[in-house]
């Protein structure tokens, strides 16, 4: 079984930054892909950012130039740097990870904009 555990989550201003960690059980060379996903309420849980092969990566239009996702092989972790924030960032942002057709969910953490 698969374990995804998010953290970094929390309120901040607009304009400010934050870095959401997401630490997996298996080594993250197992997953074909690792992705960010959020969940705003009301609405349906969108992709915010998703590795594609080392060194790329795809994002949703509205966080290009903004937002970042990379890895750390050595820890099992993959990042997503928040840069720029505005209230519409606000959600809970969940990690997913790929593996044979499969995917894997961390229970999520919070976002918010204290605008």
């Amino acid at each position: 079984q698969v374990q995804l555990v998010e953290s970094g989550g929390g309120l901040v201003q607009p304009g400010g930054s934050l870095r959401l960690s997401c630490t997996t059980s298996r080594s993250i060379f197992s997953f074909k892909h690792m992705a960010w996903y959020r969940q705003a309420p009301g609405n349906q849980r969108e992709l915010v950012a998703k590795t594609i092969s080392r060194g790329t990566a795809h994002y949703q239009e509205s966080v290009k130039g903004r937002f970042t996702i990379y890895r750390d092989y050595q820890k099992n972790t993959i990042y997503l740097q928040m840069n720029n924030l505005t209230p519409e960032d606000t959600a809970v942002y969940y990690c997913n990870a790929e593996k044979d057709s499969q995917h894997f969910w961390g229970p999520g953490t919070q976002v918010t904009d204290s605008a």
